[in-house]
């Protein structure tokens, strides 16, 4: 097959950031997806509604003219959070909150400290029909980061998903076997989204040859065998996982140094490179469920309307883009070529 039509996809799991960054990552995600779920770990984080409404506005105002990329706002869950925080957001329209674990990611010190206290928060979120969108990786300094993931989901996932049967549930980002075998063995209220960087990539790639700050990212890259598991369910088509690409920016000379920033800006070559995955994998058939369909059916949102074409061309991801801000960002695969690329409009 050289050429693919699917209806227009979704990303369910991207970071933005803010300011004059909006002005590159807005217009690198609309030129594919129709709409995004935008993660709330801003600093200050997203924590009301009156703050996820204003971070909408300024999304809105950063798109190209004539684009008509719809931002779907989340909410981030802290130790103060209360059910009248939920309800605000509902009536606003935020349609999801974000679980961080405290210091599982970028920005997110101020987040979650003991998840049993949230329980009515939970309670809150099941009534207004709100879903609870998970990092799911403990952050006690005495668990080995490879192993995260899975001891979540032995000392709290299991539990929340047994405790809320009602309340749509989205294991963020999954990367290990452990994960998957979770969500597909789960209940119909529970799912997944997999990134780009997880289908393509294991721990070789970050540490084989020296560091590379570009493929860190966390959840961090597991081993191949987690990796042949997580391309091993998208390529059965699936219904519960669908396509989240976690797109993360941060600038060169933050990635570049002692303590680098974790995260993959794949915007740029996202839907491209899911599409080179599932090409690999003889699974084409699957990806427009994958990108367009399991999402918002999870979600109760309507599918697109509409369609891209993908067109099997190489291309080449440039090394590094000029940001609005003067400073420079390497995207995710920089200066790779690939196989699959999205049609002119």
């Amino acid at each position: 097959m050289n050429k693919i039509t699917i209806q227009t996809p979704d990303d369910w799991h991207l970071h933005f950031r803010d300011g004059l960054m909006l002005k590159e990552t807005v217009p690198a995600t609309a030129r594919c997806f129709k709409r995004a779920i935008v993660m709330p770990n801003l600093v200050p984080p997203v924590t009301n509604a009156k703050m996820a409404m204003e971070y909408s506005q300024r999304i809105l105002e950063a798109r190209p003219d004539g684009s008509d990329f719809e931002p779907l706002m989340t909410l981030y869950l802290t130790d103060k959070t209360t059910r009248q925080d939920i309800i605000d957001a509902k009536q606003a329209g935020v349609i999801a909150a974000k679980l961080y674990p405290a210091g599982a990611t970028t920005n997110s010190d101020a987040a979650v400290k003991g998840v049993m206290q949230l329980y009515p928060v939970f309670e809150e979120m099941t009534a207004q029909d709100m879903l609870l969108l998970i990092h799911g990786e403990v952050t006690e300094s005495h668990i080995d980061i490879f192993d995260r993931e899975k001891v979540f989901i032995d000392q709290q996932m299991t539990r929340i998903v047994d405790d809320f049967p009602q309340l749509r549930i989205v294991f963020e980002h999954i990367t290990t076997k452990d994960a998957a075998d979770f969500v597909e063995a789960g209940p119909e209220n529970l799912a997944a989204t997999i990134t780009p960087q997880h289908l393509m990539l294991n721990r070789n790639d970050l540490l084989v040859g020296g560091i590379r700050p570009h493929n860190y990212c966390l959840p961090v890259l597991k081993r191949q065998t987690h990796q042949a598991a997580l391309r091993d369910v998208v390529a059965r088509g699936h219904k519960r996982f669908f396509l989240g690409t976690d797109s993360a920016p941060h600038e060169k000379h933050l990635k570049e140094n002692s303590c680098g920033c974790a995260g993959c800006y794949s915007a740029w070559s996202a839907i491209e490179l899911y599409t080179q995955v599932f090409d690999e994998l003889n699974a084409l058939e699957h990806l427009e469920g994958f990108a367009s369909h399991n999402g918002p059916d999870f979600y109760g949102l309507p599918r697109n309307e509409g369609s891209i074409t993908l067109v099997k061309e190489d291309w080449q991801i440039p090394e590094q883009i000029k940001l609005p801000t003067g400073n420079d960002i390497v995207p995710f695969h920089a200066g790779q070529t690939v196989h699959w690329k999205l049609a002119s409009s």
